[in-house]
């Protein structure tokens, strides 16, 4: 539907497919009873290319026991809706930690990263639909998919409502917890596409329910949570934080094109965000993080960690290095990373 590539990717790192992992070695060690539908690197029974485009994951897990495994840190390729059916579930998202109840529906965007478990899980009923809309930023356009029954005007306000708050904690009503049930059966029934037409049925009625919801509660919409500005915001806060990023060979034509942007809006927007220019910006990180791994890791050479931190050359790094910091990479290793603190990103 998208044209997107089937592993999601995001500034040159997958995020889903690891994190599935410990789902499926629960299954085979029959510490969870999982069913699902799927399609890509998500795990389960393989969806058609025909049916149902755009859903990436529909399923549920029974989960009895206390487990020893949960979902670390992901993102997904769709907007994520999950429902608790049964036990208690830590999840976080961002910055925020909740400890969902049974009832509670959750909504994420695919920017957004998450967890499930802290870091383990408890018994828990779960159930749970990935639909990919044909986007992984916030600035981009919502496509519902073709077998949406939703009217122009209804998935306008459904994305409206879904773009303009990003509230990933709700209280489901009765109806959406009968819906996610009888998906969950025909999810298990399916015999090689033989629910594609009952749960096109009621993966509908799921959409048009979480329209009724959203319409009936006071929710502050915010039209800066879907802007270019912060697209821009969320990929230097993932250049700061990863260090796998920072390796990737990033030039002011690739920051702006991962951001959907082209270059002068993109160099704006940096600007105005941190007062630098996107080179000096990351520049800054990569020297922040080079001073990290010379103080945690003394066993790194400084060729190693030049490279580890995106830097073309050993040389190149020692005189960027010495410029921030007055020392070389070497002598600020030696004295413990203590020599002075620099800049931060």
């Amino acid at each position: 539907m998208s044209g997107l590539p089937a592993i999601y990717r995001e500034h040159g790192r997958s995020y889903h497919a690891d994190n599935c992992r410990p789902l499926v070695e629960a299954a085979q060690r029959k510490l969870v009873r999982f069913s699902a539908l799927a399609r890509g690197g998500y795990p389960g029974r393989r969806l058609a290319a025909s049916a149902l485009p755009g859903v990436k994951s529909v399923g549920v897990w029974d989960a009895a026991g206390r487990q020893d495994w949960g979902l670390d840190w992901h993102r997904n390729e769709g907007v994520e809706f999950t429902f608790l059916e049964a036990g208690n579930l830590p999840f976080a998202v961002g910055d925020q930690i909740h400890s969902l109840k049974p009832g509670d529906l959750t909504i994420t965007r695919p920017w957004q990263p998450h967890r499930l478990g802290d870091p383990h899980l408890g018994p828990n009923r779960l159930h749970w639909l990935i639909l990919d809309v044909g986007v992984r930023r916030p600035n981009q356009s919502w496509r519902w998919p073709e077998w949406s029954v939703l009217t122009k005007e209804d998935s306008r306000q459904l994305t409206l409502l879904l773009r303009h708050n990003e509230q990933s904690v709700w209280r489901a009503t009765s109806e959406i917890r009968d819906c996610f049930r009888r998906i969950a059966r025909a999810v298990e029934m399916d015999k090689d596409g033989s629910s594609t037409s009952r749960l096109a049925a009621y993966l509908n009625e799921l959409l048009v329910l979480a329209l009724d919801m959203l319409r009936n509660l006071d929710i502050d919409l915010d039209a800066s949570l879907s802007s270019t500005s912060r697209t821009v915001a969320l990929f230097l806060e993932d250049l700061r934080a990863s260090l796998e990023l920072l390796a990737q060979p990033w030039t002011n034509e690739t920051m702006a094109a991962q951001c959907g942007l082209g270059v002068t809006r993109f160099v704006h927007h940096c600007r105005e965000l941190t007062n630098v220019t996107p080179r000096e910006y990351l520049t800054d990180c990569r020297l922040n993080a080079a001073a990290r791994l010379l103080k945690e890791q003394p066993a790194l050479t400084v060729t190693e960690i030049a490279f580890a931190c995106g830097f073309s050359s050993s040389q190149y790094f020692a005189t960027v290095f010495r410029g921030r910091y007055s020392v070389s990479p070497v002598a600020f290793a030696k004295a413990g990373g203590l020599l002075t603190t620099g800049r931060s990103c």
